[in-house]
């Protein structure tokens, strides 16, 4: 499903539905700027983390979203590639990545030192199934600049193998110290 001016590129959502095995999701960056979680990072940046294990706040459509993908025989994993020592931001993330665990995802870390000799994409990803891409694009600040989707067999291995190597370097959830 090649994405051009012409063509509508499918949600998330959608994406996921139509996911039937894997989804696996790399992250590179040190700071993300998502408008929807400003106000719960200026909070957590103030000592209120509250927000990081509430099942039922901004992040319950997300978490819900995970568990019935889960349900349905879907494995999701999510690899963060990080620099040491971490951001606040990545403090932030870490600080509710429990969530994400509890709903049914894997996650793991890996120190940015030991990504060096990995080939990557320029951009943070979602794979699905193996079989398409999605790209987030992000600005310099950490603004989403919008998903661009590929399936083109050369694109798909990069990521696949990508992503399969920062996994199986990577430290899991509950190992990873801050």
């Amino acid at each position: 499903m090649p994405q051009n001016a012409q063509n509508r590129v499918p949600s998330f959502a959608e994406q996921l539905a139509d996911c039937h095995r894997t989804a696996v999701h790399l992250e590179m960056r040190d700071t993300y700027g998502i408008a929807s979680e400003a106000a719960e990072f200026a909070a957590w940046r103030q000592g209120d983390d509250s927000s990081r294990h509430d099942r039922n706040g901004r992040r319950k459509e997300w978490l819900d979203t995970v568990r019935e993908a889960v349900a349905r025989g879907v494995t999701i994993r999510r690899a963060r590639i990080v620099s040491e020592p971490v951001s606040e931001y990545i403090r932030f993330e870490h600080a509710g990545t429990l969530l994400n665990i509890q709903a049914g995802e894997e996650v793991r870390w890996l120190p940015r030192r030991r990504a060096s000799d990995i080939a990557l994409p320029g951009n943070d990803f979602w794979l699905f199934d193996d079989q398409v891409v999605r790209f987030n694009h992000f600005s310099g600040d950490g603004a989403s600049g919008g998903p661009e989707v590929a399936d083109d067999p050369a694109t798909v291995k990069l990521c696949a193998d990508a992503f399969e190597t920062v996994w199986e370097r990577g430290v899991p959830h509950g190992e990873y110290e801050i």
